[in-house]
């Protein structure tokens, strides 16, 4: 009903049954405030779980709650919060983006790339559709981010004549699979529903499909989804290593180094905010604070000291 994604839902349900299991297989009607602050608390203080473990285990037991059982639980002042650290991104520098994607290849490199050159979040890249590419504007229309949010970002220049290929060899699974009573794609909501025969149609099929077929867990129906997400993260771990880079690379990253790099080249904040999706411009003036030149970009006093022996 309330359209979460299917891995939210594997997430809630895996955070309520250690609740009950943690309380000895209560049932969560028959405890309240005083076992989630206890269950919290000991995430935090036994567990030692990160700020954001420790939230979203809270945001599950509140739908259960309110959503489920239909229980609202009093404001919990008593639990224990886990410390949120204040932790800059990690960015690559240009040279390094540049070592690391000539360390690829396939798709591995174009998704890389399409994410560096987006600055789109790793599913946000991997869910793409075919009809979101405007390859003549150069656009890309980003669907349901989060949030719930769509958004508009660039498409680099460099990457349509690679997109073109992919979308070449996308059609000519997506005609197989028709040939073979098969074709169908996910589609978001009652879409489905209202327009029986989209989920055959090219626009709606995935830019970067999955190798095989599958069974939708959800309806049991079988068919292509988009490319696993560990596809990207092992190619990237592989392809960090061969280039040298000391630094942890992610798929995230990327999109850090991408934000980072166009406030250097002194794009508007506010422009950026919007490329990014982010909801308050104080989430994307974080990266305002790891560009090259130290804190802020402020020039260090030593560097206007006379160079030593001189006169």
């Amino acid at each position: 009903m309330r359209h979460y994604s299917l891995r939210t839902e594997q997430v809630y349900v895996g955070w309520i049954l250690r609740f009950i299991r943690f309380h000895g297989r209560r049932h969560p009607r028959d405890m309240g405030a005083p076992e989630v602050e206890a269950f919290l608390s000991s995430l935090a203080v036994e567990g030692r779980v990160a700020a954001s473990t420790q939230n979203q285990a809270l945001s599950a037991l509140l739908f259960l709650y309110r959503e489920v059982l239909d229980i609202e639980l009093p404001w919990m002042a008593d639990v224990v919060r886990a410390k949120r650290p204040r932790r800059l991104p990690t960015v690559l520098s240009e040279d390094e983006v540049a070592r690391l994607l000539a360390q690829m290849e396939g798709r591995p490199w174009l998704v890389a790339s399409l994410l560096y050159g987006t600055g789109m979040r790793l599913l946000e890249g991997l869910r793409l559709r075919v009809q979101d590419l405007d390859l003549v504007r150069r656009e890309i229309v980003v669907r349901d981010g989060k949030g719930g949010k769509d958004r508009r970002t660039m498409l680099p220049t460099s990457l349509v004549e690679p997109l073109q290929r992919e979308l070449v060899r996308a059609r000519m699974l997506h005609e197989a699979d028709l040939a073979a009573g098969f074709g169908r794609v996910w589609l978001p909501y009652a879409l489905e529903r209202k327009l029986p025969n989209a989920s055959t149609g090219w626009g709606w099929q995935y830019v970067f499909p999955a190798p095989r077929r599958s069974v939708d867990p959800r309806d049991g129906v079988e068919r292509r989804h988009h490319v696993d997400d560990g596809m990207l993260s092992r190619a990237l771990k592989a392809a960090s290593a061969r280039a040298g880079l000391v630094k942890r690379v992610s798929a995230h990253t990327l999109r850090h180094s991408f934000a980072t790099h166009l406030i250097e080249r002194g794009h508007d904040i506010r422009t950026v905010q919007e490329l990014l999706g982010h909801k308050d411009v104080a989430t994307t003036q974080i990266y305002t604070h790891v560009l090259g030149r130290g804190a802020n970009a402020v020039p260090s006093p030593l560097d206007r000291l006379p160079a030593p022996g001189a006169g």
